[in-house]
């Protein structure tokens, strides 16, 4: 028995190294930044799990990276969604950037996948809200909030996307601009 202890133990020391490792491998590295496929995009970190976006994005990366050039240096995907439904009359795309020290930012675009004008309206608020309303025929927008208050976090500025046919409204769409906590 006393010939098993010492190697009972050095076992159990062994096995327990060898799960504990990857954990503390996990939190001592970086996030690697995944890049939306064929563009020089990122990915937010809160768009990690929605895999919807992920798709609509792989499968446009023009226009991602087109709203994203439009917004400016440091913004990463935070959502791309088709509105009003699978009928595509447009995608709200929307982008976050992150600052140590300096100024978060919120950034929307709403594209026109229509082919003709149509009167539309991009609302992006915070403490205050900036919009771009007219008759366009690719895109409103963009909508930028930029501040470097400590309690500004860029994802949970909220956004208003709009399209009319007339008077009447086909797109209507309000949420925040990314994953908020």
């Amino acid at each position: 028995m006393r010939k098993w202890i010492p190697a009972l133990a050095l076992s159990t020391a062994f096995i327990s190294s060898v799960l504990a490792a990857p954990q503390a491998l996990a939190q001592d590295s970086k996030p690697v930044s995944e890049k939306v496929p064929g563009t020089s995009v990122e990915f937010s970190p809160s768009v990690a799990r929605d895999s919807q976006t992920h798709a609509l994005a792989a499968a446009n990366p023009v226009a991602v990276q087109a709203a994203a050039t439009l917004c400016g240096s440091g913004y990463k995907l935070s959502l791309a969604e088709v509105l009003p439904d699978s009928r595509r009359f447009g995608t709200l795309f929307t982008y976050t950037k992150y600052v140590s020290g300096g100024a978060n930012g919120a950034c929307a675009v709403f594209d026109n996948n229509l082919g003709v004008k149509k009167h539309m309206k991009l609302k992006l608020c915070w403490t205050t809200c900036k919009v771009d309303e007219g008759t366009f025929l690719d895109y409103a927008g963009p909508v930028k909030f930029e501040s470097s208050e400590s309690h500004f976090d860029p994802a949970c500025a909220v956004v208003n996307a709009l399209m009319w046919e007339g008077s009447v409204a086909i797109i209507d769409r309000q949420k925040h601009v990314g994953a908020c906590d």
